[in-house]
């Protein structure tokens, strides 16, 4: 009713003024003056209002230029194992960057959903399509038919890698269902690693203190320049604006795979752990070595079908869970595994179908495997609402992914 009446008083009052114009001129007064002064030359000659340069908007301005790209993802799914709740509905935020429709959002808003309605800035909704989603790194692509008229606002990917900390940002999406909501910040830290997230030694994230809450997920975090330096994809729950995104270059990165095979493709051994700290030795004074402890072996795996042992017995030193009796992993393709570096390395060049030789010690004595690397398949822990790392957009993050500190790979 308010805005209503505004809208019709409004339209009274253009309607008046129309008239007032109509009745001078035909009184002689609007036409007094029908030749042009030197002053009106003056003016006529003035040459238009430059805009700002893209780095020296203001903020109004900013968020006018780039609210038309952000875009509010509202997703459903079913659980037909659910009898009480089959149906979840969701809402994240996306950004549009390709006039033909695709739009950025993470895995967590849209990967495994069977409805996707994305909603302009300009309230239309449509129908969208998956495209493709990695649930490792969150990133998901999905996209919209081309509007009949005009083109599709588009946001620009920034080069993450020149983000340092300190650097102004501002997180725009649809926090808590308010939509085309803008927050600043800064970049409090760049390369962190959320503890628990798979494959986490590939996987640096940008912290910002700009406000994110759950709807923000998917969204962009922007820079001063007004380009997209990460995806907004979670926070610290028991703290204050200790968010996180995802790099724009690491979007860039997977871009190509998720647009030709709807994945990204990574090679999987199906072993969760992590290495043996000097400290962990002296404490437990049992004879353990240097290496990888394998804590849990993923069912159907290779490591499980080359017979590599995981934890038996569980331990919790300083409130971290351990789980202790399994095998050792010293060596990989006859490479030294001591150090998250090292084992990174091994995995970089790794791809699907090699043959791995692993060398473990189990029980203090030394034995040896062979495997065939695999695809790595769509895990219970990548289905949305099992993400650990505290998740801020449609799903919530709940218990079913790896422990803090533990690797995956």
């Amino acid at each position: 009713m308010f805005f209503g009446k505004i809208a019709r008083d409004r339209s009274g009052v253009r309607r008046v003024s129309a008239l007032l114009v109509t009745a001078l001129v035909a009184a002689g007064v609007a036409g007094a003056q029908t030749t042009p002064t030197k002053a009106d030359a003056g003016r006529a000659a003035q040459p238009p209002t430059a805009q700002p340069a893209p780095c020296q908007e203001t903020l109004t301005e900013l968020y006018q230029r780039l609210a038309p790209s952000v875009v509010l993802i509202t997703a459903s799914s079913v659980n037909p194992y659910d009898m009480d709740h089959r149906i979840q509905r969701v809402s994240g935020s996306g950004f549009i960057i390709d006039k033909s429709g695709l739009i950025i959002t993470n895995a967590h808003v849209a990967f495994g959903r069977q409805i996707l309605t994305v909603t302009l800035d300009n309230g239309v909704s449509l129908p969208a399509q998956m495209i493709g989603a990695d649930p490792v790194f969150d990133i998901a692509v999905i996209r919209i038919p081309m509007p009949s008229k005009g083109d599709l606002p588009v946001a620009i990917l920034a080069d993450s890698d020149a983000i340092e900390v300190g650097h102004d940002v501002f997180a725009l999406g649809n926090p808590m269902g308010l939509n085309q909501t803008l927050t600043r910040g800064i970049v409090s830290a760049v390369n962190r690693v959320l503890p628990g997230t798979n494959f986490s030694l590939t996987e640096p994230l940008i912290q910002t203190d700009a406000a994110i809450n759950p709807g923000n997920s998917g969204g962009p975090l922007l820079t001063r320049c007004g380009e997209v330096a990460g995806i907004n994809t979670a926070v610290v729950p028991d703290a204050q604006n200790i968010g996180f995104a995802v790099p724009a270059n690491l979007v860039k990165l997977v871009l190509p795979a998720l647009l030709r095979d709807g994945r990204l493709m990574r090679t999987w051994v199906g072993v969760q752990g992590q290495f043996v700290a000097p400290a962990l030795k002296q404490l437990l004074r049992v004879p353990l070595v240097d290496g990888f402890l394998v804590e849990a072996v993923e069912p159907g795996s290779p490591a499980e079908r080359a017979g590599i042992h995981d934890g038996e017995f569980e331990m919790t030193i300083s409130g971290q869970p351990l789980l202790l009796g399994g095998d050792i992993i010293t060596e990989l393709n006859g490479v030294k595994i001591s150090e998250p570096d090292s084992l990174s390395k091994v995995l970089q060049v790794l791809r699907i179908g090699d043959k791995v030789h692993v060398t473990v010690v189990r029980d203090g004595k030394p034995a040896s495997f062979d495997l065939v690397a695999e695809e790595r398949p769509v895990l219970p822990m990548d289905l949305p609402g099992r993400r650990v790392g505290s998740s801020v957009g449609a799903a919530a993050a709940t218990s079913g992914g790896p422990s803090k500190g533990v690797i995956v790979f």
